[in-house]
This record gives structure tokens, C-alpha cells and sequence, in this order.
């Protein structure tokens, strides 16, 4: 029996007489991302037990899924905790993109030919690039324990002001890309109740864009 859930193709609704009431396992598209919290059943007895939790039998059934650039088995030093949003006008060190440097300058709509010499061009390419660029900010997320790795880096876009010239436009999630987890899943009830470890895509933002 295939146990693969897709987390952003629509989450598990658990049926009448499962062990979990309180899983919601929410649609998550590129543009409803991160995912949210999800609300777990408050009753310790679904929580995997100290044998659930052997490492090394863990890493073997995730096997080649398990990343350590984006999932953590133990809590993340308080120095790597996140990974926030360079300030504006640091942004532009970033490399120009092939369809800005083909961006034509020359041409004004209500006026005159413009003309800007190279270093010109330049300078107000990189202060256009450093005012509409929207790159990926990391933090570190908690799954509780009913997942493993426990620890998931979580992408979120830089939605503060506005990354439009004139303003409008936010930086939204473009893409995305799952990453495999176990989760402890359980079913039935009380000492009835099966729980055994299932894998689950989890969708983490891999780019954001300026957008409507």
C-alpha cells in the first residue's frame, strides 16, 4: 500500500473513527504558502513513544528525501534560527537577471529619446533590481514531534512594502518544492489504535516574485 501523502495537493481530512480528529491536512499551493500550523490532537497518547524515535531506523526509512539543508533531527543553534531578508539597498549585489539587462532604457512613452551612458545604465539597473528584487527568507519551524525530522527551514517572501515602482506590487511565492518527512500516524482508538510512521511531501517556497 502506497502511504505517500502530498501536503500541497490536499491534506488528509482523517475519516469518522480514526485515531486523530484533530489532523487537517490543508491545500497548499504556491500561492498559500508557507503552509499553517497544523492543529494536532492535544492527547499525548498519539505521540510517538521513545522506540518510535530511533534514529538510525528513521534515516533508513527516509533514506535519499532526508536533506540536512532544510530539516534538523535536533533543535538549530540559536544563531541559524533564520535566515532574514537582506535591507534594500543591499539587495542589488544580487546578480541582474537576463531579462533586466534587455531592458530597454532608450525609449520614454511621453518624451524625448532618453540617453544613458553605460555607467548610468548601470547604476539605475542595480537600484531597479535592488528595489523590485524578492528573494527567499529562511526560518527554521518546529512540526512537533509527530514529525521527523522535527525541524523543517521554512521559505517565506518579503511582504513588508511594496516591490513596485510606482507601488502595488508584493513579493508573492512563485515556486515551490517539496521535501519528504515522516509523520506519526495513528488509527483506531485508545489501545485498539494502529500508529506507525507514514512519508509526507511538505511544500517549501523556492522562489518569490514581484506581483499583483
Amino acid at each position: 500500500m502506497d502511504h505517500s501523502l502530498l501536503l500541497w495537493a490536499g491534506w488528509l481530512l482523517l475519516q469518522r473513527g480514526s485515531g486523530q480528529p484533530y489532523l487537517r491536512l490543508r491545500p497548499s499551493p504556491s500561492d498559500n504558502l508557507p503552509v499553517k500550523d497544523i492543529l494536532e490532537h492535544p492527547d499525548p497518547e498519539y505521540d510517538p513513544k521513545e522506540q518510535d524515535l530511533d534514529e538510525r531506523t528513521l534515516r533508513k526509512k527516509l533514506g535519499s528525501s532526508f536533506d540536512p539543508a532544510f530539516m534538523s533531527v535536533a533543535a538549530p543553534a540559536p544563531g541559524n534560527l533564520s535566515s532574514p531578508a537582506p535591507p534594500p539597498r543591499l539587495r542589488g549585489s544580487a546578480p541582474l537577471p537576463g531579462e533586466l539587462k534587455k531592458l530597454e532604457l532608450g525609449e520614454s512613452p511621453s518624451g524625448p529619446r532618453l540617453k544613458l551612458g553605460k555607467k548610468a545604465r548601470r547604476k539605475f539597473l542595480q537600484w531597479l533590481w535592488a528595489y523590485t528584487h524578492c528573494p527567499v527568507r529562511y526560518t527554521w519551524k518546529d512540526l512537533g514531534v509527530r514529525f521527523w525530522p522535527r525541524y523543517i527551514k521554512e521559505g517565506s517572501c518579503f511582504a513588508e512594502k511594496s516591490c513596485s515602482f510606482p507601488e502595488g506590487m508584493f513579493c508573492k511565492p512563485a515556486k515551490s518544492v517539496p521535501k519528504t518527512f515522516l509523520r506519526w500516524y495513528c488509527q483506531g482508538w485508545s489501545r485498539q489504535k494502529y500508529c506507525t510512521w507514514i512519508p509526507v511531501q511538505y511544500p517549501l517556497i523556492s522562489e518569490c516574485k514581484c506581483s499583483c
